[in-house]
Protein backbone atom coordinates (compact mmCIF):
# COMPACT_ATOMS: atom_id res chain seq x y z
CA UNK A 1 0.00 0.00 0.00
CA UNK A 2 2.92 2.20 1.05
CA UNK A 3 4.54 2.10 -2.51
CA UNK A 4 1.41 2.71 -4.34
CA UNK A 5 0.88 5.61 -1.85
CA UNK A 6 4.14 6.79 -2.98
CA UNK A 7 3.47 6.43 -6.83
CA UNK A 8 0.29 8.43 -6.44
CA UNK A 9 0.94 11.06 -4.51
CA UNK A 10 2.98 13.85 -6.60
CA UNK A 11 0.49 12.60 -9.10
CA UNK A 12 -2.16 14.03 -7.00
CA UNK A 13 -0.29 17.25 -6.27
CA UNK A 14 -0.13 17.94 -9.78
CA UNK A 15 -4.06 17.49 -10.07
CA UNK A 16 -4.23 20.05 -7.15
CA UNK A 17 -1.83 22.53 -8.94
CA UNK A 18 -3.67 22.50 -11.94
CA UNK A 19 -4.15 26.07 -13.02
CA UNK A 20 -7.62 26.01 -14.79
CA UNK A 21 -9.82 25.10 -12.17
CA UNK A 22 -7.73 27.15 -9.57
CA UNK A 23 -8.41 30.20 -11.53
CA UNK A 24 -11.92 29.05 -12.36
CA UNK A 25 -12.30 28.59 -8.51
CA UNK A 26 -10.99 32.08 -8.03
CA UNK A 27 -12.54 33.87 -10.73
CA UNK A 28 -16.55 31.93 -9.42
CA UNK A 29 -15.41 33.57 -5.98
CA UNK A 30 -15.11 36.53 -7.27
CA UNK A 31 -17.96 36.49 -9.19
CA UNK A 32 -21.45 37.99 -7.68
CA UNK A 33 -22.93 34.60 -8.01
CA UNK A 34 -20.72 32.90 -5.91
CA UNK A 35 -23.36 31.84 -3.70
CA UNK A 36 -24.86 29.93 -6.11
CA UNK A 37 -22.15 28.78 -7.83
CA UNK A 38 -19.25 27.92 -5.64
CA UNK A 39 -20.94 24.83 -4.13
CA UNK A 40 -21.59 22.87 -7.38
CA UNK A 41 -18.11 23.46 -8.72
CA UNK A 42 -16.80 22.05 -5.56
CA UNK A 43 -19.15 18.98 -6.10
CA UNK A 44 -18.29 18.46 -9.76
CA UNK A 45 -14.83 18.68 -9.38
CA UNK A 46 -14.40 16.18 -6.50
CA UNK A 47 -16.80 14.13 -8.39
CA UNK A 48 -14.77 14.41 -11.66
CA UNK A 49 -11.76 13.95 -10.04
CA UNK A 50 -13.19 10.89 -8.03
CA UNK A 51 -14.39 9.60 -11.18
CA UNK A 52 -11.17 9.84 -13.42
CA UNK A 53 -9.09 7.68 -11.33
CA UNK A 54 -11.91 4.97 -10.48
CA UNK A 55 -12.47 4.60 -14.08
CA UNK A 56 -8.75 4.35 -14.63
CA UNK A 57 -8.31 1.86 -12.00
CA UNK A 58 -10.66 -0.25 -13.16
CA UNK A 59 -9.47 -0.09 -16.88
CA UNK A 60 -6.14 -0.98 -15.32
CA UNK A 61 -7.70 -3.75 -13.53
CA UNK A 62 -8.28 -5.74 -16.79
CA UNK A 63 -4.76 -5.72 -17.80
CA UNK A 64 -2.99 -8.60 -17.12
CA UNK A 65 -1.67 -9.23 -13.38
CA UNK A 66 1.34 -7.88 -12.42
CA UNK A 67 3.70 -11.11 -11.79
CA UNK A 68 5.28 -12.35 -8.59
CA UNK A 69 8.90 -12.96 -9.89
CA UNK A 70 9.61 -10.66 -12.81
CA UNK A 71 8.59 -7.20 -14.53
CA UNK A 72 5.87 -6.08 -14.88
CA UNK A 73 6.01 -4.98 -18.87
CA UNK A 74 2.65 -4.24 -19.89
CA UNK A 75 1.96 -1.36 -17.11
CA UNK A 76 5.53 -0.08 -17.23
CA UNK A 77 5.24 0.64 -21.07
CA UNK A 78 1.81 2.05 -20.72
CA UNK A 79 3.28 4.36 -17.84
CA UNK A 80 6.29 5.31 -19.84
CA UNK A 81 3.92 6.24 -22.61
CA UNK A 82 1.85 8.47 -19.95
CA UNK A 83 5.07 9.94 -18.58
CA UNK A 84 6.36 11.05 -21.53
CA UNK A 85 3.02 12.57 -23.10
CA UNK A 86 2.83 14.52 -19.83
CA UNK A 87 6.34 15.54 -20.74
CA UNK A 88 5.13 16.54 -24.35
CA UNK A 89 2.45 18.47 -23.24
CA UNK A 90 4.29 20.47 -20.65
CA UNK A 91 7.12 21.52 -23.31
CA UNK A 92 3.82 22.82 -26.16
CA UNK A 93 2.18 24.69 -23.01
CA UNK A 94 5.51 26.48 -22.44
CA UNK A 95 5.92 27.36 -25.86
CA UNK A 96 2.64 28.45 -25.89
CA UNK A 97 3.09 30.67 -22.90
CA UNK A 98 6.31 31.83 -24.37
CA UNK A 99 4.49 32.92 -27.65
CA UNK A 100 1.69 35.18 -25.88
CA UNK A 101 3.59 36.75 -23.25
CA UNK A 102 3.55 39.80 -24.90
CA UNK A 103 -0.44 39.78 -24.65
CA UNK A 104 -0.44 41.22 -21.40
CA UNK A 105 -0.59 37.86 -19.66
CA UNK A 106 -4.53 38.32 -19.74
CA UNK A 107 -6.82 35.37 -18.45
CA UNK A 108 -8.74 34.03 -21.66
CA UNK A 109 -11.42 35.16 -22.31
CA UNK A 110 -13.65 32.23 -21.83
CA UNK A 111 -13.16 32.37 -17.97
CA UNK A 112 -14.62 35.58 -17.80
CA UNK A 113 -18.08 33.77 -18.34
CA UNK A 114 -18.47 32.44 -14.91
CA UNK A 115 -19.98 35.70 -14.24
CA UNK A 116 -22.98 33.90 -15.64
CA UNK A 117 -22.74 30.17 -14.30
CA UNK A 118 -25.74 28.55 -12.57
CA UNK A 119 -25.84 25.53 -10.32
CA UNK A 120 -26.26 23.08 -13.56
CA UNK A 121 -23.28 24.89 -15.43
CA UNK A 122 -21.30 25.23 -12.85
CA UNK A 123 -21.58 21.33 -11.74
CA UNK A 124 -21.48 20.50 -15.00
CA UNK A 125 -18.18 22.29 -16.34
CA UNK A 126 -16.37 21.10 -13.49
CA UNK A 127 -16.84 17.80 -14.43
CA UNK A 128 -15.37 18.42 -18.01
CA UNK A 129 -12.38 19.68 -16.64
CA UNK A 130 -11.43 16.73 -15.34
CA UNK A 131 -11.86 15.26 -19.12
CA UNK A 132 -9.11 17.34 -20.35
CA UNK A 133 -6.02 15.50 -21.75
CA UNK A 134 -3.66 16.66 -18.74
CA UNK A 135 -6.54 15.26 -16.53
CA UNK A 136 -6.98 12.15 -18.37
CA UNK A 137 -3.20 11.64 -18.11
CA UNK A 138 -2.75 12.13 -14.60
CA UNK A 139 -5.84 9.75 -13.56
CA UNK A 140 -4.77 6.79 -16.16
CA UNK A 141 -1.12 6.98 -14.42
CA UNK A 142 -3.06 7.05 -10.67
CA UNK A 143 -4.66 4.35 -12.01
CA UNK A 144 -2.02 2.39 -13.07
CA UNK A 145 0.60 2.80 -10.69
CA UNK A 146 -2.24 1.15 -8.23
CA UNK A 147 -2.37 -1.69 -10.54
CA UNK A 148 1.53 -1.70 -10.72
CA UNK A 149 1.67 -2.39 -6.99
CA UNK A 150 -1.47 -4.99 -6.68
CA UNK A 151 -3.24 -3.69 -3.50
CA UNK A 152 -6.02 -5.06 -2.39
CA UNK A 153 -9.43 -3.70 -3.00
CA UNK A 154 -10.20 -2.08 0.47
CA UNK A 155 -6.64 -0.56 -0.04
CA UNK A 156 -7.72 1.16 -3.38
CA UNK A 157 -10.10 2.71 -1.99
CA UNK A 158 -8.36 4.26 0.71
CA UNK A 159 -5.99 5.04 -1.37
CA UNK A 160 -8.68 6.41 -3.82
CA UNK A 161 -9.90 8.83 -1.28
CA UNK A 162 -6.46 10.00 -0.46
CA UNK A 163 -5.63 11.03 -3.97
CA UNK A 164 -9.08 12.80 -4.08
CA UNK A 165 -8.44 14.72 -1.29
CA UNK A 166 -4.97 15.80 -2.43
CA UNK A 167 -5.73 16.78 -5.56
CA UNK A 168 -9.29 18.65 -5.01
CA UNK A 169 -7.72 20.90 -2.01
CA UNK A 170 -6.84 23.69 -4.09
CA UNK A 171 -10.71 23.71 -5.04
CA UNK A 172 -12.21 22.64 -2.09
CA UNK A 173 -10.00 25.00 0.50
CA UNK A 174 -10.64 28.34 -0.93
CA UNK A 175 -14.54 27.70 -1.61
CA UNK A 176 -15.11 26.94 1.74
CA UNK A 177 -13.07 29.58 3.64
CA UNK A 178 -14.37 32.07 1.11
CA UNK A 179 -17.69 30.87 2.42
CA UNK A 180 -17.05 30.82 5.97
CA UNK A 181 -15.43 34.37 5.93
CA UNK A 182 -15.94 36.17 2.41
CA UNK A 183 -14.63 39.62 3.44
CA UNK A 184 -11.27 38.21 5.00
CA UNK A 185 -10.94 36.04 1.74
CA UNK A 186 -11.60 38.53 -1.02
CA UNK A 187 -8.43 40.45 -0.72
CA UNK A 188 -5.98 37.30 -1.06
CA UNK A 189 -8.33 36.07 -4.25
CA UNK A 190 -7.69 39.14 -5.94
CA UNK A 191 -3.78 38.47 -5.47
CA UNK A 192 -3.99 35.23 -6.06
CA UNK A 193 -6.22 35.81 -9.45
CA UNK A 194 -3.53 38.13 -10.06
CA UNK A 195 -0.64 35.84 -10.05
CA UNK A 196 -2.21 32.76 -11.85
CA UNK A 197 -3.04 35.09 -14.53
CA UNK A 198 0.85 35.75 -14.62
CA UNK A 199 2.44 32.82 -13.57
CA UNK A 200 -0.67 29.95 -14.17
CA UNK A 201 0.57 28.55 -17.45
CA UNK A 202 4.38 28.41 -16.53
CA UNK A 203 2.98 26.55 -13.36
CA UNK A 204 1.01 23.94 -15.03
CA UNK A 205 4.14 23.52 -17.81
CA UNK A 206 6.76 23.01 -15.18
CA UNK A 207 3.90 20.76 -12.79
CA UNK A 208 3.20 18.86 -16.15
CA UNK A 209 7.05 18.35 -17.24
CA UNK A 210 8.12 17.14 -13.80
CA UNK A 211 5.21 14.71 -13.03
CA UNK A 212 5.59 13.45 -16.17
CA UNK A 213 9.41 12.62 -15.87
CA UNK A 214 8.25 11.36 -12.71
CA UNK A 215 5.86 8.73 -13.99
CA UNK A 216 8.46 8.01 -16.83
CA UNK A 217 10.72 7.09 -14.39
CA UNK A 218 8.35 4.98 -12.43
CA UNK A 219 7.79 3.06 -15.60
CA UNK A 220 11.46 2.17 -15.77
CA UNK A 221 11.88 0.87 -12.61
CA UNK A 222 8.96 -1.49 -13.26
CA UNK A 223 10.95 -3.13 -16.10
Amino acid sequence: MWQALGGLLPIAVAVAFSSVPITMTILILLSPNRNRAALPFLVGWVIGVAAVIVLSTLFASTLPQPPRRGPDRTTAVLLMVVGAALIVLGVINLRRRSESDGQSGRLQSWLFRVDSFGVLVSFAVAVLLNLRPKGLLLGIAAGLALHAASVKLNEALVLIVIYTVIGTSTVVAPIVASLVAPRRMEPKLIAARDWMTHNGRLLTSLMMFMIGVVILGYGLTQL
